[in-house]
This record gives C-alpha cells, sequence and structure tokens, in this order.
C-alpha cells in the first residue's frame, strides 16, 4: 500500500498545477473578479440559500435530495435549492445561467469543460475556501488544477480498465489472462482465439476505440499524451495509428465484430454491450460501470488492467475524477457553497447516501467507512482501485479549452478506420487536424 500523504491544514497553500491555462474562446460569458464575500461580513448563523446544479438519472436525483436534506440538518440556516437536468441539457443550461450572471453556487462540473469554465473567471479557486483536501490522492487534486488554482474537486474516482467475462473464456476454453503481464497482442491474440473457438457466438471483445480515455492510457505507456500540460496534443501521429491497427486486426481476426455491429453496439450503452448481453468476453468501461453491466449481463464479471502495463517503461492507467464539484467565482454566499462541498467530500454521512453515485469516494477515509455498504460489484471495484495505488504514475493533464468536442471527433474518425474508408494513418492526421482546431 501506498504510504498516506501526510494531513494537510485547511486552508493550504495553492495546489501544484498540472497544467498551464490554455487561451480560447468559451461559447459563455462571465465576468472575472473576486467572490462576492457576503459571508465575510454576514452572522454566520443567518439564513442563507445556495443552488446545487448536476445532471443525471432519476435515481441520482433522489440520492442528491437525500444528501441535501442530510446537509441542511447539519446546517439549518443554510437552504440547499436542487437545479437538475439529464447529461444532454446540462451544459447548455449552466451556460445560459452563467451567460445571464445567474451561475449555480455549487456547479458540478466534467473533466471536458472544466477548462473552458476556469478560463473565463467562472470558477472560484477552491484552495481559497475551507474545504479539506488532506485525505485526497495528490494525483485527484491535480486533476482539477488550472494554473497552481484548484477549480475542480473530485466527488469520486474511477478507473477506465477491461471488463471480462470469465464464464465467456471458460466456455470458449480460453484461459483468463495475467493482467499483470499481458501485452497488447496478447489482447489481440485472446480476443481472437475467443471468437475463433466458440464459432463466433462469443466475441473475444468489443472494439475500444470509440473513447479517447482508451488512446489516452496508450499514449501514456509509451512516454506520450493526449494533452500536454501546455494544452497541446502530446502525441505523434505513429502511435495513434497504432491504436487504431491493434483495432483492425481484432476485427480482421474476428476478435470484434464487422464494423456496422460494432457502431451498432457501441451506441446502445453498457447494459446492451457485447458483455452485457453474453455475447462477448471483453469490454472497456469505467470501473463505476460495473455494477450496471453485471446486473445486465446476469454473471459475476472481473475488472482486469488494460494490456500493455508492464510491456512499456511505464504504466499509463489512471485515476479519474467521476465529475467535479466548483463554486461560482460569483457566489454571494461563498462559505456557504464551501461548506457544502466539504461536506460531500468529507463527511461519512454524505457517503453513506450517495456510495459510489458518482465514483468510488475520493476522500480515503470515507470510503473505507462506508465500503462495507457498497454493492459486492462496488466492493470489488474499491478493491481493484486500491491494488493500482502503488502502479499509477500520476494523472493526465487537464484538458484544454475545446476539448469538449474530442469524444465526438474520435468516435467519427474510428468509425472511418473500421469501415477501411480512412487508413489507421490518415485517420490519425485527421484526428490531430480537426482536434489542433478545436483546441486552439
Amino acid at each position: 500500500m501506498r504510504t498516506p500523504h501526510p494531513r494537510r491544514p485547511r486552508s493550504a497553500a495553492p495546489l501544484r498545477a498540472a497544467a498551464l491555462l490554455a487561451a480560447g474562446a468559451l461559447a459563455l460569458t462571465a465576468c472575472s473578479g473576486s467572490s462576492g464575500g457576503a459571508d465575510e461580513t454576514v452572522d454566520p448563523d443567518a439564513p442563507v440559500e445556495i443552488r446545487w446544479s448536476w445532471w443525471g438519472s432519476d435515481t441520482r436525483h433522489e440520492l442528491t435530495q437525500e444528501v441535501i436534506d442530510a446537509f441542511e440538518a447539519k446546517h439549518p440556516n443554510i437552504t440547499v435549492v436542487p437545479d437538475y437536468t439529464d447529461w444532454d441539457s446540462y451544459f447548455d443550461k449552466l451556460s445560459v445561467s452563467v451567460a445571464g450572471g445567474d451561475a449555480p453556487d455549487v456547479i458540478t462540473q466534467e473533466e471536458r469543460y472544466l477548462a473552458d469554465y476556469a478560463s473565463r473567471g467562472v470558477l472560484a479557486d477552491l484552495s481559497e475556501l475551507d474545504i479539506d483536501t488532506s485525505l485526497i490522492d495528490e494525483n485527484i487534486l491535480t486533476s482539477g488544477t488550472l494554473d497552481d488554482s484548484l477549480y475542480g474537486l473530485a466527488t469520486g474516482v474511477n478507473v477506465y480498465a477491461v471488463v471480462a467475462d470469465p464464464q465467456a473464456f471458460a466456455d470458449a476454453g480460453v484461459e483468463m489472462p495475467d493482467d499483470t503481464t499481458w501485452t497488447w497482442q496478447d489482447y489481440v491474440d485472446i480476443a481472437n482465439q475467443i471468437s475463433t473457438n466458440s464459432g463466433g457466438a462469443i466475441r473475444g471483445a468489443q472494439d475500444y476505440g470509440f473513447n479517447e480515455p482508451g488512446f489516452s492510457i496508450f499514449a501514456r505507456q509509451q512516454g506520450q499524451s493526449l494533452y500536454t500540460a501546455d494544452g497541446e496534443l502530446g502525441f505523434d501521429t505513429a502511435t495513434l495509428a497504432q491504436w487504431w491497427q491493434h483495432s483492425l486486426d481484432l476485427q480482421a481476426g474476428g476478435g470484434t465484430p464487422d464494423a456496422a455491429t460494432t457502431v451498432e453496439v457501441n451506441a446502445a450503452g453498457p447494459e446492451q454491450s457485447l458483455i452485457g448481453t453474453n455475447k462477448g468476453a471483453m469490454a472497456w468501461f469505467w470501473s463505476n460501470q460495473l455494477t450496471a453491466i453485471t446486473s445486465a449481463s446476469g454473471r459475476d464479471l472481473e475488472l482486469l488492467r488494460v494490456p500493455g502495463e508492464s510491456e512499456f517503461d511505464r504504466t499509463g492507467m489512471y485515476f479519474k475524477p467521476a465529475m467535479y464539484y466548483s463554486v461560482s467565482q460569483q457566489s454571494e454566499h461563498p462559505e456557504a457553497a464551501a461548506l457544502l462541498v466539504d461536506f460531500l467530500v468529507n463527511d461519512p454521512a454524505a457517503g453513506e447516501i450517495l456510495l459510489s453515485d458518482r465514483g468510488l469516494p475520493a476522500n480515503t477515509e470515507v470510503r473505507a467507512a462506508v465500503q462495507d455498504k457498497f454493492e459486492d460489484t462496488d466492493k470489488k471495484a474499491a478493491e481493484f482501485l486500491t491494488d493500482l495505488e502503488d502502479e499509477i504514475v500520476d494523472g493526465p493533464a487537464v484538458p484544454p479549452v475545446g476539448a469538449g468536442s474530442v469524444a465526438e471527433i474520435i468516435a467519427r474518425m474510428t468509425t472511418e478506420v473500421l469501415f477501411a474508408r480512412l487508413t489507421p494513418q490518415e485517420a490519425a492526421e485527421q484526428f490531430v487536424s480537426e482536434v489542433e482546431s478545436a483546441i486552439g
């Protein structure tokens, strides 16, 4: 186990930067300046109302209202007004609110958009507020840090990994891999062998190319990165082309389905994935999706390290915040907003309600305190994260302004490669051109 970080005092000096602030336009407007500061001169017991925005399902909304009730019981003078919607509408709604000078006090953020909002003065520096971060891994803190300011505090932690179905392996007569030593070629060979042995009834894998975190890991293994600390692309096109070549090798060997089926399955979501419907042996998903996929499959599934972690000079996997809590720079009640964020991250009562809904608790003591209440699959994910602690080197740089469009670009390029409309090298060059325009 990793030696715990020494406990840091509240309101510590600003954290070290993970990335320099990227320049670029943002389709929202906000005024810069210091936080409203009303709490500094107002009676701390006077009635205060703050707004908290988030996205998610009905289940998340119900859990969040429970945690709001618990917070208000602890702080009876503070009223938290819920402001929620689904994922598809969330950032459109948030952009309108910010542009109108009516930003929520506590804002749920996603990694790809954090720099966009931070770069225009929308978000407060959390390190200047009274929020305890001493029990959160330094790599996780760095992931929300830009230019020495902490703009996002992780709601919880995920890791991108291979979800595997041991029964599918057994039915195909193929041994489960040793995920501490397997290589990328092993991954291709094993997937192809499962498909061959089962006569195509079980596909060895589902294509991994539709999400940029998979490539980020592949690049990091080879000493490169999706983004550099100064907001530029940090890989060469040959590396991205090789990543897509593995996809073609899987497709050619039968390890993954034909292009049309692959695109259809990818669009269907985790529950309807090949592994979720007992038609595949491996797929790449975030660790917090294990419960949903396991429930859909009706089988005991396992989390595996991605291939190649011992193949190169360094590992590529990383802990990713499921999402972030941010505080509005223009909040009239920044101290009340900070109290809410501190409660959500550090109070076991909040942890017992939310459990893994927003990722496994980022506060390691809270995670340990509530782990017995996790679903079995979440316990499995927590153990997997613990096993990785000594292997993960660092976290990637904060995505630059404009990174919100990269998911669509990589999905489109992957489709072009799978349908043989572009070679891996051609797709890599086009990807670089389009992403550089998006983040430029």
